[in-house]
């Protein structure tokens, strides 16, 4: 078993984590993932190649500052309902996610130099319906059953832990969090809409308590992603003490809704140094966020220039190719 309290990331040091993967691997790597689903591409040579291309100048901006690293597996839609979708059975998906593990742990292996930076591997859950807008919304007890498939396997593997990414209500979280308690750390990352709330209209802030009491606190931290910083800054200012339990952050490139990113017919990568300086400004307010990376639209450039922000330093993410 595995203790949250292991977890070099719950200290005051900062650690990075990549930008958006999905949105790299189509828009800047040209590459088709079926149902948005990058572990796909561990299922052959060139697959896992153009991953291990993807993680590579991330691991390399937290080397350059002698920063932790959280890799994040490419897992968000390793689990059972998303796989059948593109073909995979039960048997070949416990496969790809140990592959997908195996890979992060290749990565940890070269780029991890023995010294004060560790590098951490999250196993990566996502939700059982759309990120967005959820059709179909689980008990909390159907929400564990199904998400045991890949904690049961990640708990298996070098995984240091797991963070279900883009939770969109309180009760799939509280399941995600029952099927890795007592095994293995944990981490929760919930989206908001434009107005700071979760898709389903609940408060950010009600919906972690929710969790915690459900959970008795079995949550390590909690996250936000898939939301550029202008839609829940406002729910920072207005009660920063109510999101002691927020220690990471992956927001998107762009201001858009979520609809409205649905919609989308081109990628918008927003301004890496605005949302650089954004990021150093939430973490003012928040100086307890250790883990900081993008989501949807945000590649290299955006997490240098969130890095150099948080750090302090001049933006230098502009130039950056």
């Amino acid at each position: 078993m595995r203790h949250r309290e292991s977890l070099p990331q719950l200290g005051d040091e900062l650690f990075l984590t990549d930008g958006g993967i999905e949105t790299v691997l189509i828009f800047h790597e040209g590459l088709e993932l079926p149902q948005f689903a990058a572990f796909d591409l561990l299922d052959d040579e060139d697959g896992t190649a153009a991953l291990r291309r993807y993680y590579e100048p991330y691991l390399e901006l937290a080397r350059e500052r002698g920063l932790g690293f959280v890799l994040e597996s490419p897992t968000w839609r390793a689990s059972p309902r998303w796989a059948a979708e593109i073909g995979h059975g039960p048997e070949r998906l416990d496969v790809l996610n140990r592959k997908a593990i195996a890979l992060m742990a290749d990565l940890r292996d070269a780029h991890e130099d023995g010294g004060d930076a560790p590098i951490v591997i999250s196993g990566c859950i996502g939700p059982h319906d759309d990120g967005y807008d959820p059709a179909e919304l689980l008990s909390a007890d159907a929400a564990r059953d199904y998400h045991a498939t890949q904690v049961d396997t990640f708990v298996d593997t070098a995984a240091d832990l797991v963070t279900a990414i883009t939770m969109t209500y309180a009760a799939e979280a509280i399941g995600v969090a029952r099927a890795a308690a007592g095994r293995i750390p944990v981490v929760i990352s919930f989206t908001v809409e434009t107005d700071g709330r979760l898709p389903d209209g609940q408060p950010l802030t009600e919906a972690i308590a929710e969790v915690d009491a459900a959970t008795d606190g079995a949550v390590a931290y909690y996250m936000i992603n898939c939301a550029h910083p202008t839609h829940f800054d406002e729910v920072v200012e207005a009660d920063p003490a109510a999101l002691g339990r927020v220690r990471g952050l992956r927001a998107n490139a762009s201001r858009m809704s979520h609809a409205e990113l649905d919609a989308a017919p081109e990628l918008d990568d927003g301004d890496p140094n605005d949302l650089g300086a954004r990021y150093a400004s939430l973490r003012a307010a928040l100086p307890q966020l250790s883990v900081v990376g993008g989501c949807c639209g945000t590649d290299h450039r955006h997490v240098a220039a969130i890095r150099d922000a948080c750090l302090g330093e001049q933006p230098t993410a502009a130039d950056r190719s």
